[in-house]
C-alpha cells in the first residue's frame, strides 16, 4: 500500500522533469545542434539554413551566404543576379544581351537568376536548333478542276461568242481578211449548234418508233 503511494507520488515529478528536459534539448527548427530552445543558440543549421551569429538564417535565391532573410541580406549575389543599392536584383538577360538566344528563330523569355529560349511561332527545336514546321503536303487543284462537263461547255460556247464578236468588230470595218475569219467561225459554230440539234430530234424520234 505504502509503494502504491509512493508511485502515485513520483509519477508528476517525473513527467515534470521530463518536461523540462525535452524544452532545454529542443532546438530551433532550423537548427540541427544547439545548446538550448533560443533561436540564438544554434551550433549547426539543417540543409538549407546557414548560420549567422548563432542563428540559423535562410538565404534569399538571390544570395550567396548571408546575414538573414532577404535579398537585402546577401554576402554576395548569386549568378543571374546583381547588387542594386543594397537589394541583390534578377539580371533581365533578354534585354541586355544583344543576342541572348544564339538561334534568329529563338524568342528570349527572362526567368527569376536566369532566362530561356522557346522557338519561334511556326518552328519546332530539332537537335538543339529551331527548324519551321513541315506542313502537310496539300496538292492545290486547278481553276477548273470542280467544273463539270455542262458548265465547261458553256464556258467555251461563252469564249466561242465573245471570239465571234470581236471578229465581227473588225470584220464592220471593211477588213476582208477578218471577215473572211468571221464568216468561218460563224458558220462552224452554226454547224456545231445544228448538229446537236439534229443528234437530239433523231433521238427523239428514234425513241418515239
Amino acid at each position: 500500500m505504502e509503494e502504491s503511494c509512493l508511485h502515485r507520488k513520483l509519477l508528476p515529478a517525473v513527467w515534470l522533469c521530463s518536461l523540462v528536459a525535452a524544452q532545454v534539448n529542443s532546438c530551433p527548427h532550423a537548427c540541427s545542434v544547439c545548446s538550448g530552445p533560443d533561436n540564438d543558440l544554434c551550433k549547426e543549421c539543417k540543409t538549407g539554413w546557414i548560420l549567422h551569429n548563432y542563428t540559423c538564417v535562410g538565404c534569399d535565391d538571390a544570395c550567396v551566404g548571408c546575414v538573414g532573410s532577404g535579398p537585402s541580406r546577401c554576402r554576395k549575389c548569386a549568378p543571374g543576379y546583381r547588387l542594386v543599392g543594397s537589394k541583390c536584383l534578377d539580371i533581365d538577360e533578354c534585354v541586355e544581351r544583344v543576342l541572348a538566344c544564339h538561334g534568329l528563330d529563338e524568342i528570349c523569355f527572362n526567368t527569376e537568376g536566369s532566362f530561356r529560349c522557346h522557338c519561334a511561332e511556326g518552328f519546332i527545336r530539332k537537335d538543339s536548333i529551331c527548324v519551321r514546321k513541315q506542313l502537310p503536303n496539300v496538292q492545290e487543284k486547278g481553276m477548273f478542276e470542280d467544273l463539270q462537263d455542262d458548265e465547261v461547255e458553256v464556258l467555251q460556247q461563252m469564249f466561242l461568242v465573245v471570239v465571234l464578236c470581236g471578229l465581227a468588230t473588225l470584220a464592220a470595218k471593211g477588213d476582208l481578211v477578218y471577215t473572211s475569219i468571221f464568216m468561218g467561225a460563224a458558220a462552224a459554230m452554226a454547224g456545231y449548234w445544228l448538229s446537236d440539234r439534229v443528234d437530239g430530234v433523231l433521238d427523239i424520234f428514234l425513241k418515239g418508233r
